[in-house]
Protein backbone atom coordinates (compact mmCIF):
# COMPACT_ATOMS: atom_id res chain seq x y z
CA UNK A 1 0.00 0.00 0.00
CA UNK A 2 1.51 3.26 -0.95
CA UNK A 3 1.75 6.04 1.82
CA UNK A 4 -0.36 9.21 2.11
CA UNK A 5 2.91 10.92 2.46
CA UNK A 6 4.22 9.72 -1.10
CA UNK A 7 0.93 10.26 -2.72
CA UNK A 8 0.90 13.38 -1.43
CA UNK A 9 4.16 14.84 -2.35
CA UNK A 10 3.37 15.56 -5.85
CA UNK A 11 0.21 17.54 -5.08
CA UNK A 12 2.14 19.59 -2.50
CA UNK A 13 5.03 20.26 -5.23
CA UNK A 14 2.57 21.54 -7.26
CA UNK A 15 0.66 24.07 -5.01
CA UNK A 16 4.18 25.50 -3.92
CA UNK A 17 5.23 25.54 -7.17
CA UNK A 18 2.17 27.95 -7.91
CA UNK A 19 2.14 29.59 -4.90
CA UNK A 20 5.67 30.80 -5.53
CA UNK A 21 5.27 31.61 -8.68
CA UNK A 22 2.45 34.00 -7.37
CA UNK A 23 4.79 35.16 -4.67
CA UNK A 24 1.69 34.24 -2.37
CA UNK A 25 3.33 31.25 -0.44
CA UNK A 26 2.06 33.08 2.51
CA UNK A 27 -1.51 32.95 1.19
CA UNK A 28 -1.32 29.26 -0.05
CA UNK A 29 -0.08 28.11 3.49
CA UNK A 30 -2.97 29.96 5.21
CA UNK A 31 -5.41 28.13 3.01
CA UNK A 32 -4.22 25.11 3.36
CA UNK A 33 -3.58 24.91 7.47
CA UNK A 34 -7.50 25.55 7.38
CA UNK A 35 -8.35 23.06 4.94
CA UNK A 36 -5.80 20.50 6.94
CA UNK A 37 -7.70 21.36 9.95
CA UNK A 38 -11.44 20.79 8.57
CA UNK A 39 -10.51 17.65 7.27
CA UNK A 40 -9.59 15.92 10.63
CA UNK A 41 -13.43 16.86 11.99
CA UNK A 42 -15.15 14.26 11.76
CA UNK A 43 -18.04 15.16 9.57
CA UNK A 44 -15.37 16.97 7.52
CA UNK A 45 -13.46 13.73 6.93
CA UNK A 46 -16.93 12.20 6.41
CA UNK A 47 -18.13 13.96 3.80
CA UNK A 48 -14.91 13.79 1.58
CA UNK A 49 -15.06 10.41 1.57
CA UNK A 50 -18.26 9.88 0.87
CA UNK A 51 -19.45 8.32 -2.50
CA UNK A 52 -22.94 9.79 -2.15
CA UNK A 53 -21.23 12.81 -3.50
CA UNK A 54 -19.35 13.47 -6.55
CA UNK A 55 -15.86 15.13 -6.45
CA UNK A 56 -17.47 18.62 -7.22
CA UNK A 57 -19.65 18.40 -4.73
CA UNK A 58 -17.07 17.49 -2.08
CA UNK A 59 -14.74 20.20 -3.45
CA UNK A 60 -17.86 22.90 -3.43
CA UNK A 61 -18.72 21.81 0.27
CA UNK A 62 -15.06 22.12 1.25
CA UNK A 63 -14.20 25.42 -0.25
CA UNK A 64 -17.67 26.77 1.19
CA UNK A 65 -16.14 26.05 4.72
CA UNK A 66 -13.21 27.74 4.51
CA UNK A 67 -13.07 31.02 6.38
CA UNK A 68 -9.97 32.38 4.17
CA UNK A 69 -10.29 34.40 0.86
CA UNK A 70 -9.79 31.20 -1.53
CA UNK A 71 -7.92 32.26 -4.74
CA UNK A 72 -9.08 30.86 -8.10
CA UNK A 73 -5.80 28.65 -8.32
CA UNK A 74 -6.75 27.52 -4.90
CA UNK A 75 -10.08 26.12 -5.96
CA UNK A 76 -8.61 25.05 -8.75
CA UNK A 77 -6.39 23.19 -6.60
CA UNK A 78 -8.97 21.91 -4.34
CA UNK A 79 -11.07 20.05 -7.48
CA UNK A 80 -8.10 18.53 -8.78
CA UNK A 81 -7.72 17.07 -5.49
CA UNK A 82 -11.68 16.00 -5.28
CA UNK A 83 -11.29 14.96 -8.81
CA UNK A 84 -8.95 12.24 -7.85
CA UNK A 85 -10.01 11.34 -4.48
CA UNK A 86 -7.03 13.10 -2.20
CA UNK A 87 -8.95 15.50 -0.94
CA UNK A 88 -8.27 13.58 2.78
CA UNK A 89 -4.50 13.77 1.71
CA UNK A 90 -4.76 17.84 2.28
CA UNK A 91 -3.04 17.10 6.11
CA UNK A 92 0.12 15.75 4.56
CA UNK A 93 0.01 18.01 1.74
CA UNK A 94 -0.12 21.01 4.06
CA UNK A 95 2.69 19.34 5.95
CA UNK A 96 4.94 18.51 2.77
CA UNK A 97 3.85 22.07 1.74
CA UNK A 98 5.42 23.79 5.02
CA UNK A 99 8.48 21.86 5.12
CA UNK A 100 9.03 22.91 0.74
CA UNK A 101 8.80 26.87 2.66
CA UNK A 102 10.87 25.88 5.21
CA UNK A 103 13.62 24.60 2.53
CA UNK A 104 13.17 27.70 0.64
CA UNK A 105 13.50 29.76 3.81
CA UNK A 106 16.20 28.08 5.14
CA UNK A 107 14.79 26.96 8.22
CA UNK A 108 13.50 23.58 9.32
CA UNK A 109 10.58 23.24 12.20
CA UNK A 110 12.34 20.41 14.08
CA UNK A 111 10.33 18.34 17.14
CA UNK A 112 11.44 17.17 19.78
CA UNK A 113 10.57 14.26 22.13
CA UNK A 114 12.34 13.40 25.58
CA UNK A 115 11.61 11.24 28.73
CA UNK A 116 12.22 14.45 30.57
CA UNK A 117 11.92 17.89 30.42
CA UNK A 118 14.96 19.68 28.59
CA UNK A 119 16.44 22.86 30.86
CA UNK A 120 16.76 25.83 28.92
CA UNK A 121 20.67 25.11 27.88
CA UNK A 122 20.22 21.90 26.90
CA UNK A 123 17.70 22.99 24.14
CA UNK A 124 20.16 25.65 23.13
CA UNK A 125 22.77 23.29 22.89
CA UNK A 126 20.59 21.01 20.80
CA UNK A 127 19.65 23.54 18.72
CA UNK A 128 23.04 24.80 17.99
CA UNK A 129 24.10 21.20 17.17
CA UNK A 130 21.04 20.65 14.54
CA UNK A 131 21.47 23.78 12.59
CA UNK A 132 25.24 22.78 12.16
CA UNK A 133 24.33 19.16 11.17
CA UNK A 134 20.90 20.66 8.60
CA UNK A 135 23.28 23.67 7.49
CA UNK A 136 19.76 25.40 8.08
CA UNK A 137 18.68 27.69 11.34
CA UNK A 138 16.30 25.50 13.62
CA UNK A 139 12.87 26.09 15.06
CA UNK A 140 12.73 23.63 18.17
CA UNK A 141 9.65 22.47 19.70
CA UNK A 142 9.74 20.06 22.34
CA UNK A 143 7.40 17.72 24.39
CA UNK A 144 7.85 14.66 27.16
CA UNK A 145 6.82 11.56 26.82
CA UNK A 146 7.91 9.17 29.87
CA UNK A 147 7.27 6.05 28.05
CA UNK A 148 10.68 6.73 26.21
CA UNK A 149 12.54 6.05 29.21
CA UNK A 150 15.09 7.60 28.63
CA UNK A 151 16.78 9.54 25.73
CA UNK A 152 15.05 11.19 22.74
CA UNK A 153 13.47 11.22 19.50
CA UNK A 154 14.03 13.84 17.08
CA UNK A 155 11.80 14.94 13.91
CA UNK A 156 13.11 16.94 11.35
CA UNK A 157 11.27 16.74 8.03
CA UNK A 158 11.85 13.20 6.71
CA UNK A 159 14.64 12.84 9.15
CA UNK A 160 14.21 10.92 12.71
CA UNK A 161 16.73 10.50 15.18
CA UNK A 162 15.66 7.56 17.89
CA UNK A 163 18.30 7.93 20.65
CA UNK A 164 15.39 6.84 23.20
CA UNK A 165 16.01 3.80 25.34
CA UNK A 166 13.18 2.27 24.28
CA UNK A 167 13.79 2.65 20.63
CA UNK A 168 17.27 0.90 21.46
CA UNK A 169 15.66 -1.48 23.66
CA UNK A 170 13.42 -2.35 20.61
CA UNK A 171 16.45 -2.50 18.04
CA UNK A 172 18.37 -5.15 20.39
CA UNK A 173 15.10 -7.18 20.41
CA UNK A 174 15.56 -7.17 17.06
CA UNK A 175 18.66 -8.00 16.95
CA UNK A 176 18.36 -11.14 19.38
CA UNK A 177 15.41 -12.68 17.65
CA UNK A 178 16.02 -14.84 14.46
Amino acid sequence: MVEPRTLARPYARAAFDVARSQDALGDWSGVLSELAVLCTQPKVAALIVSPDKTGDQQAEALRSLVEADVSVSQQNFISVLAENDRLALLPEVFSLFTELKQALETSVAVEVISAFELSDDDAATLTRSLEKQLARSVSLTHQTDPALLGGAVIRAGDMVIDGSVRGRLAKLAGALTP
